[in-house]
């Protein structure tokens, strides 16, 4: 086709550009080069991060013994260090980081705001409110009950329940954007509260192991915690990449996307309930690590100049950040600190950068 059309004077104008597009059997995709380009860049700077992070420890270790390594031809010190050692501890960061990016790039395009994150919705102040009164309460049968699930399961159910909740509170013949961040910052309120009042009235030893599963952590990750993590979000992850197919046309309004067959309300809750899901899941590996759901889409957004936040790309950035904030406080930082100390310094600003964007945008 032509990429110029006559004009009524006679003279020539060209067509508005489109991308094009590329059918495999009944599926048909948009030729992207610059995003297919950006993520391919992505997932090499996330895998060279995640090895640089395998090498760095107090026993030092080569990039180049850390990919013999993980092929199986490293030695046997080498592997006894970086399998049994470091592995989980970057592997949570990846799993983590991609779960918590996916989750945010979803609550953000289903809210069409980009502060609704799970932060902000109180996906992971639920957790933590049911993961502190996990630790914290004694005796009696939901100790008992509790202990038996473990603290990850019981995060896990906090953060599913007050997603689920945030959702049927706003739900008003349809889920609106506004209303549902309105709605999550009442509930996230009233989980810290709550989370408050049991730090207050519990043991002091008690109070020590919440508040350091409250700043969120890779610090001695087992095996165990990073294989249920992993097969959770990769489940979650396949359902997603399922509706995302059906989501595409739902930018375009409701009304159009209904033109066109697709059932928007029920494709909206699956999608928003994998968010929360993915949200629970990474809250119970690491614990609530703040700002990484929030600005990881936004930045995965611009890095490849779409109008809405793209989910791979958001889920890569979000281990990037994750992966590099656990590497900082463990190279450059002189104490150890928690990785979320990290992110929690780079999202603040962020966060104010947002508001702030968005105060001048409606001045205009």
């Amino acid at each position: 086709m032509s990429g110029t059309r006559e004009r009524v004077d006679g003279t020539e104008a060209k067509q508005p550009s489109v991308a094009p597009g590329v059918r495999l059997g009944r599926m048909s995709f948009v030729w992207r080069p610059w995003l297919v380009l950006v993520t391919l860049l992505l997932m090499t700077a996330t895998f060279l991060l995640f090895c640089l992070s395998i090498s760095v420890g107090d026993f030092s270790i080569g990039l180049s013994r850390v990919m013999a390594t993980l092929v199986g031809r490293g030695e046997q010190v080498d592997e006894f260090v970086i399998m049994d050692l470091r592995m989980p501890r970057a592997l949570a960061g990846l799993v983590v980081g991609i779960a918590l990016g996916v989750s945010g790039a979803i609550t953000q395009s289903v809210a069409r705001n980009p502060l609704a994150s799970p932060d902000i919705l109180g996906i992971t102040g639920g957790a933590s409110a049911v993961a502190v009164f996990s630790v914290t309460v004694s005796g009696g049968t939901a100790a008992a009950v509790v202990d038996s699930v473990g603290l990850s399961a019981a995060a896990l159910a906090g953060g599913l329940g007050t997603g689920l909740l945030v959702y049927f509170l706003a739900w008003r013949r349809g889920v609106d954007g506004f209303r549902l961040i309105l709605i999550g910052i009442s509930v996230s309120a009233v989980m810290e509260a709550i989370t408050t009042w049991l730090l207050a009235s519990a043991d002091i030893r008690d109070v020590a192991r919440a508040q350091a599963w409250l700043v969120g952590s890779l610090d001695n990750r087992s095996w165990d915690e990073v294989w249920i993590a992993l097969w959770c979000s990769l489940a979650l992850l396949a359902v997603v990449a399922c509706a995302a197919f059906q989501f595409k046309p739902m930018h375009l309004g409701d009304d159009v996307a209904a033109g066109l067959g697709v059932r928007h309300t029920r494709v909206r809750a699956v999608l928003l309930l994998c968010a929360v899901l993915l949200a629970a899941v990474a809250v119970s590996a690491a614990g609530p690590v703040p700002f990484v759901a929030l600005v990881a889409p936004q930045v995965a957004m611009r890095l490849t100049r779409r109008p809405t936040p793209p989910m791979v790309a958001s889920g890569l950035v979000g281990a990037l950040l994750l992966i590099g904030a656990d590497l900082t406080t463990r190279a450059v930082l002189p104490d150890a600190l928690p990785v979320g100390v990290v992110t929690a310094a780079i999202g603040g600003p962020f966060l104010v950068y947002l508001l702030v964007r968005a105060n001048l945008k409606n001045l205009k």
